[in-house]
Parts: C-alpha cells; structure tokens; sequence
C-alpha cells in the first residue's frame, strides 16, 4: 500500500516537472512581433509624406521645360545626401550681386497630404558671385514639420555647391529643416555667398 502511494506520488512530481518544461520551451520560441508590429507604423508616415526621386525629376522637368538630364543628376545629388524631401517648392527668383546684393522670389509650396501654401522669400547675397539672374527655381524641403514652418530664416552656404546641365544646387538649413535651393536661368551664380532667405505669407521688400 505505502509502495503504491509512494509511486504514485512520484509519478505526479515527474508529471509536474515535464509539464513545466515543456511550458518554458513554448514560450522560449514566441516570437519578438510585438516591437516590429509597433515600428512599422511609425515609419509609414514619414515614407507616406516624402516624394520620390522620380516624382521630383518630372516635376522638375514640367516646371523647368523639357527633359533635362542636368537635372536629374542634381536631384540624385540632394537625395543622396538628405535623403528623399517632403515637400517642394516651385517658383521664380530675382537678384544681383557684386560683392553683396538682394535676392527676391515667390511660388508655391506643395506638400502631399497638407496642402499647397503660395510662399515668398527674400534675403542678402553675400560673397563672391557676380551678376544678376532671373530664374526659375525649384526648392526641395526636408523635415518639413508642417506648412506653417515654411516661414522662417535659414541659412548656410548659399551658392553653386554643386552645377551640372546648366543647373545649380546649395543648401540653407534652419530649425531642423533642410531647404535646397536647385537653380537654372540667366547667370547661375558662381561661388560660395554667404547668406540666408526669409520666407514670409505675404511680398514684402524687407529682407530683414
């Protein structure tokens, strides 16, 4: 009798022990899906926002007139060092420089899902370019927040960083945001000039 208790009791703990195993086992092969589930969401938006490479050169191309490849290399150029924009800005420019001058524009800043803004820009030009120009100019912008940050100073070197195809590209930078200035027209401006433009909601004469 006592045998038979004894086995019996020793029979459960050996059950009790495989049962618990078996359950460590099961939940050690779970799958981590829960951070990748959460991450994906995350990054759709940004994506969703951002235009492709292929969706600026044609507007590019639609904007500037004809097919240029100048102007794919550039824009291949700007991606490859800030990656894909958030939105872009078309519109016509105005300045000279000998030594220091003024620079006006005014056109349109498209985004994908919030909206089109008319926006204007003004600022000095500083440096060692020479000449006046009047052209068209195509602006890329990244890490745009919203619309509304549009207007607002930035600064940095502000020249032809880098030209191609009758085509120029330089690059302003202020509170996170990334603006790259890709121009062609009358005169491309040669040299590194130091500067900044101001976007406002409304033309005004005052660059300051």
């Amino acid at each position: 009798m006592m045998r038979n208790l004894r086995a019996a009791a020793i029979a459960s703990v050996i059950a009790v022990v495989a049962s618990t195993s078996v359950l460590a086992q099961t939940t050690g092969t779970i799958p981590p899906s829960e951070p990748p589930y959460q991450a994906s969401p995350s990054s759709s938006p940004t994506t969703a926002n951002q235009y492709s490479p292929n969706e600026i050169i044609d507007a590019g191309h639609r904007f500037f007139g004809g097919v240029s490849r100048g102007l794919a290399e550039i824009v291949e150029k700007a991606v490859s060092q800030w990656g894909l924009p958030n939105g872009y800005i078309l519109g016509e420019e105005a300045s000279g420089a000998f030594i220091g001058g003024l620079r006006y524009g005014d056109g349109t800043l498209y985004t994908r899902n919030a909206g089109d803004v008319r926006v204007f820009w003004q600022g000095p030009s500083l440096g060692f370019d020479y000449g006046a120009d009047g052209a068209r100019t195509m602006m890329l912008v990244y890490n745009l927040p919203q619309t509304g940050a549009i207007f607002n100073r930035f600064g940095g070197i502000d020249g032809s960083a880098y030209l191609v195809g009758g085509f120029g590209m330089t690059a302003l930078t202020g509170n996170h945001m990334v603006v790259v200035p890709i121009r062609a027209g009358i005169g491309l401006r040669l040299g590194a000039n130091l500067g900044w433009v101001k976007f406002t909601d409304s033309p005004t004469w005052n660059p300051f």
